[in-house]
């Protein structure tokens, strides 16, 4: 979507003139140089193609129509002989990397509010064969505080070099790792340690002192828990018989003679790796089985659709371990000998949240090369640079405008801006370190509009993925040669996709122009099923005469005659309205999202009713803006609160929605606007931000039948 050219028609053609002859003069030695053809033809050729020879596929990649792949390396097929490879090959390469913590202050803000600040330090950097040596020996002195082989294990810690270090341990030593979201409730989390039945913890002092300790009295097994943190605290009042240790201790026990004598017991490809359990956005969370087999495809799949990944790239490491999308992302870059330097959302950038204003941020630190986000984190950085884009002077506001619908226009045809790059989008890039060449995003879906603002402003492709925690997160993942957006891609050369006809919602694999249907990923990275979950696992996977797994989405795609991907609905996002009418709350919600006055909104109908109604996060600023405007003064929550101000954004809302081509019925008729924003700490979006649908109706209760005229 161009931006709004707000000049004269004189100037822009002047503009455009220009622009018309730089491209001539220019166009063919760039042409020859830069390898664009070659460009074109990749982005315009067939990815994948259905092998069956009818249109429901199954769909697999071109350069896997024979055999789906499953090992990156010959002979290397679980996680510690991935780890070994690495230390072999890499061993005094930077591996895992944490800023140093100078200073940390409290800042009043004008709201009177209280923020923790900090200025951070210089990355201090573990090499690829000390962070083997220090998982080796965790390893080792968790066995000898009694963790046993084939025997659960969990973490429940934030994103952090320790919690890899821990991983590769468990993995060395087959202690099967069951990672919780640090953001789950105390029920969801006690639910998952006593299904998994471990006796041993790995955690941080934070959320010892804020989750854990609560809930420890339902938790009998649990007998050891194991802190990250350098510093040792006590803990005089748990619940007797729980041990607490440091990871230095343990590492420090695990490194004496009598235990590193002590054999460990190897993992086989077909063992459980990891019990990962899931958000919960559909309610209690489900712990999926991961075997070493399961994730080596996946990270297979994944790193093959990457260019050039080897041990010069820099990645930064910020969303949840404990989310599928984190930690695939991470081995992968692990078993190319890449470095991994940790960061947090709060701290990410120089304008973050936490970061001392004056001082820098992670990635101004990092300068980091590849980086894995949400769609959420992409949203909040367009959104903030369109702000700041609006409060520029009308020369450089029109410049910005002008360069970006100019860049637009080339890259749409495959060709680069190298002169626009460097002297408009230079400083827009350098908000991520300015080294970014490959944005990777997954989790839920990236809007056309935000995708497109990412591939101009920070000058790299932005590859969309699609996949679940039960397929390892491996599913598909657009190439990078391609500019195209709303869509995933094509299967990567670990999975194949076929399409199942859902009668229900309309959907059939022998639709017009393009087939459609129900999503279904089979391949050696589909998982083992759900822990104790009999009835789940017969719903939602089967096996086929080859033996090979498939598991059922409930996501609703089309396959584009180039062999890519569209995720266009969701079996549980569909409501049918009163009148028959079927409403994808996903696709209202995926519209409006783009409005700026919008910053986070969930669609909500009944079926009983006639209409649809929405939740709406309003954009600070822009609300702000217009009460001020509008004579509305007052504090946000009674700016928030005014009937007037409803009825100016929904209005608002309308006009977006009427340009984003929603039918009349799709519309939402009445809103409420909320003055807390959601976050995973307020249990109403998943730590991947996807919207808690349950909660969130649970919370809105007393508006929805206001809205609905029940009160």
């Amino acid at each position: 979507m161009k931006l709004k050219e707000d000049m004269s028609p004189l100037l822009l053609q002047v503009f455009r003139s220009v622009a018309w002859v730089y491209s001539v003069i220019t166009f063919l030695p760039w042409y020859l140089l830069s390898g664009a053809s070659g460009n074109q033809a990749r982005s315009k050729r067939i990815k994948a193609r259905t092998v069956s020879g009818t249109s429901a596929g199954p769909y697999r990649a071109v350069n896997s129509q024979q055999r789906l792949a499953s090992l990156l390396h010959n002979g290397v097929d679980t996680l510690d002989k991935v780890f070994e490879y690495a230390v072999v090959h890499f061993p005094e390469r930077d591996c895992l990397g944490t800023r140093e913590l100078l200073s940390e202050e409290d800042e009043m803000q004008p709201n009177g509010k209280i923020f923790k600040k900090v200025i951070l330090g210089d990355y201090n950097w573990l090499s690829y064969e000390e962070t083997f040596h220090l998982s080796q020996r965790f390893g080792s002195g968790l066995a000898a505080l009694g963790q046993k082989p084939l025997c659960n294990i969990a973490i429940f810690c934030e994103t952090r070099a320790e919690w890899i270090v821990a991983a590769q341990a468990c993995f060395m030593y087959n202690f099967p790792l069951v990672t919780l979201y640090s953001t789950l409730g105390g029920a969801a989390i006690a639910h998952g340690l006593n299904e998994t039945e471990v006796t041993h913890i790995i955690t941080s002092k934070d959320l010892l002192q804020s989750r854990l300790k609560a809930i420890l009295m339902e938790v009998p097994r649990l007998k050891h828990i194991i802190l990250v943190d350098i510093k040792t605290t006590s803990w005089p009042d748990l619940p007797r018989g729980i041990m607490v240790h440091n990871m230095g201790a343990v590492q420090e026990l695990g490194g004496k003679t009598e235990n590193v004598m002590v054999s460990r017991r190897q993992p086989v490809p077909s063992d459980i790796a990891v019990i990962m359990y899931t958000s919960g956005s559909t309610g209690i969370p489900k712990g999926v089985m991961i075997s070493h087999s399961n994730i080596i495809a996946g990270i297979t799949g994944m790193a093959e659709r990457i260019p050039n990944l080897d041990e010069n790239d820099t990645y930064i490491g910020y969303l949840p371990l404990a989310h599928v999308l984190e930690l695939s992302a991470e081995l992968v870059c692990v078993s190319h000998g890449c470095r991994i330097g940790y960061s947090s959302p709060q701290t990410l950038a120089d304008q973050s949240s936490k970061i001392k204003k004056g001082s820098k941020g992670d990635t101004s630190m990092l300068r980091p090369t590849l980086m894995a986000a949400v769609p959420e984190i992409m949203d909040r950085i367009y959104k903030n640079v369109m702000t700041k884009v609006d409060e520029m002077s009308s020369v450089q506001k029109t410049l910005f405008v002008l360069a970006y619908n100019y860049k637009m226009e080339q890259i749409s045809k495959g060709y680069s801006t190298p002169l626009c790059d460097r002297l408009v989008f230079k400083k827009v890039r350098s908000l991520l370190g300015g080294n970014m060449r490959v944005l990777l995003s997954g989790g839920a879906p990236l809007s056309a509009a935000t995708q497109r603002f990412m591939n101009i402003c920070f000058c790299c492709p932005v590859g969309q993925g699609y996949g679940l925690t039960e397929t390892c997160g491996a599913g598909t993942i657009s190439e990078f040669s391609d500019y195209s957006t709303g869509r995933v891609g094509a299967p990567l050369v670990c999975s194949e996709i076929m399409l199942k006809d859902w009668e229900e919602g309309g959907y059939f694999s022998t639709d017009k122009p393009n087939p459609r249907g129900e999503i279904v990923i089979g391949g050696p990275n589909v998982t083992m099923g759900y822990y104790k979950n009999e009835q789940k696992n017969r719903e939602d996977f089967f096996v086929d005469a080859d033996g090979q797994r498939w598991f059922c989405t409930g996501d609703i795609g089309e396959f584009h005659t180039d062999g890519c991907l569209k995720i266009i609905d969701r079996k549980k996002d569909l409501v049918k309205l009163q009148a028959g009418e079927y409403v994808s709350l996903g696709k209202v919600e995926a519209v409006l999202k783009n409005c700026s006055f919008i910053d986070n909104i969930c669609a909500y109908a009944n079926s009983d009713e006639s209409y649809v109604i929405g939740f709406v996060v309003p954009n600070q600023k822009h609300l702000t803006t217009l009460a001020a405007q509008r004579g509305i003064r007052g504090s946000w929550e009674e700016i928030c609160n005014h009937a007037e101000m409803e009825k100016e954004v929904l209005r608002i809302i309308t006009e977006a929605a009427i340009t984003g081509k929603l039918e009349r019925f799709e519309i939402p008729k009445k809103i409420r606007l909320s003055p807390e924003p959601w976050t995973p700490e307020t249990g109403l979006v998943t730590d991947a931000f996807k919207l808690k649908r349950k909660e969130l109706k649970t919370h809105y209760q007393d508006d929805i039948e206001r809205m609905y005229g029940g009160k």
